[in-house]
């Protein structure tokens, strides 16, 4: 049997392998985060603080689009065999000025152990053709009849799929078919795009064209993870790559990293057939694939996670009043007067996830330990290793998204955005949803209660400060 870690890892590589022939700067990109990370290994004894370089130099996370709840089923049903489970609700259309109709959630590993074998993630966008700000019933009804009539995922792959999810694994000459038809499943397509549809939905969001104005999904973009995001920013640009205008999320700056930081170069001009309304075929070109590349942080609590957007909303505003200043430089002026500069903050304001360890074989003078997180770790009681984020931010993922674009679409304001929310979704796939919170915050209460148990002392009262 090739259990379900596998496969998984073999799936990310072999992507990883497809994405690098169809989007050759993709392979530039992993060589200068190759370069970059070595680098930082090398002067920095402490790199590895959140994920040892192995876990660093094959992690991934991919991005797709589809069109319907049904092929977002299906879509988990693959990830399902890949040990990758839905985790957070994102609503990029509120995210984005320009227009972006779709909702995503992330697929993923669950438990600490699997994300440490290999943490591969897909970030998978589902279109929201019922939204009136994009879509007329007209529209929508042919968006839908056009996606009802396609098929993303072949019945042996998900019969495949759902045999390794029941059974953790596939035995190889099975596994080695999964596989192959999985990859296939977001190779780009050959089949001529329509360009009559295409530039109709294009007219209303170059992202719904490219969900539901050809013939199956693909992969839209696949995300190494680097060190030093600003080192390598510079140096795609040295090796004559365009690079988009800015990295998303946290500025740089002397403090903990936290959350994550993310860019990309610039999609790519990629020649496609089209069907043009005379029934011939031409050649032209598109511009939906580009390569991102990420560093991630610690992971914030609730409460940190409200003073990020705290001063993401600060850093609008300032920026709004001084056109002449970069975002870079606003936020970081901002994070270093109000944010915490030191993990031991972090930990003892409960601003972030961590695992604690005791601190055992030490003289303590016959005293007991106190009460309380924050003077456990005062006093020395404890130690906290930073729990590495391991989602998404919608803001910066709908800014890379945006910063691709080669038109923002129309939106009609005046129109009542359709609901959608974790619940829906959740029914949409017919699986849990799961909060990447609770998920961060149980990992960090075992680490609590084990540390108070090695310690003789009460447990902690929901792991809380």
């Amino acid at each position: 049997m090739v259990p379900t870690w596998r496969l998984r890892a073999a799936f990310a590589r072999r992507l990883s392998d497809m994405y690098g022939t169809e989007v050759p700067a993709y392979t530039t990109l992993l060589d200068v985060a190759g370069q970059v990370n070595d680098e930082v290994v090398r002067r920095d004894p402490d790199a590895g603080r959140l994920g040892g370089i192995d876990r660093v130099t094959a992690e991934r996370h991919g991005a797709i689009r589809v069109g319907t709840p049904g092929e977002l089923r299906q879509a988990a049903q693959v990830f399902a065999a890949l040990g990758m489970h839905p985790v957070g609700f994102y609503d990029l259309r509120e995210a984005a000025s320009s227009a972006v109709p779709v909702v995503s959630t992330a697929f993923r590993p669950l438990g600490t152990e699997e994300l440490a074998r290999n943490p591969f993630r897909v970030f998978t966008s589902l279109l929201t053709p019922a939204d009136r700000r994009f879509f007329d019933a007209g529209l929508q009804a042919r968006l839908e009849a056009f996606l009802a009539r396609r098929r993303l995922f072949p019945p042996e792959l998900i019969e495949l799929a759902g045999h390794a999810e029941r059974e953790g694994g596939l035995p190889e000459e099975r596994a080695e078919r999964f596989l192959g038809l999985a990859v296939a499943a977001f190779a780009l397509s050959r089949e001529p795009v329509d360009r009559a549809w295409y530039a109709e939905l294009e007219r209303v969001s170059a992202v719904a064209a490219d969900i539901g104005g050809v013939a199956g999904t693909h992969l839209n973009h696949l995300t190494p993870r680097v060190l030093d995001i600003d080192r390598l920013y510079a140096l795609m640009a040295g090796r004559g790559i365009a690079m988009i205008d800015r990295i998303q999320g946290p500025p740089r700056w002397a403090g903990p990293d936290v959350l994550l930081r993310q860019t990309s170069f610039r999609a790519l001009a990629e020649p496609r057939t089209f069907r043009e309304p005379d029934g011939s075929l031409t050649t032209s070109s598109l511009r939906v694939r580009f390569g991102e590349v990420e560093a991630r942080g610690i992971a914030l609590t609730r409460a940190g996670r409200a003073r990020y957007d705290e001063l993401a909303a600060e850093t609008d505003r300032r920026l709004a009043e001084r056109p002449g200043a970069t975002a870079q430089e606003v936020a970081r002026g901002l994070w270093e007067a109000r944010f915490p500069r030191e993990e031991h903050r972090l930990a003892a304001d409960g601003l972030a996830f961590f695992t604690y360890h005791p601190v055992t074989g030490r003289p303590r003078d016959g005293r007991r330990p106190p009460t309380g997180r924050a003077a456990l770790l005062a006093d020395g009681w404890l130690t906290a290793r930073p729990i590495v984020y391991e989602d998404f931010l919608p803001r910066s993922a709908a800014g890379i998204f945006q910063s691709n674009l080669t038109d923002e679409g129309t939106r009609d304001a005046s129109r009542t955005a359709t609901p959608y929310d974790a619940r829906w979704l959740a029914e949409a796939i017919g699986r849990t949803v799961h909060d990447p919170y609770d998920l961060y915050t149980a990992q960090q209460d075992r680490s609590l209660h084990a540390a108070h148990r090695a310690l003789a002392i009460a447990p902690p009262a929901g792991g809380r400060p």
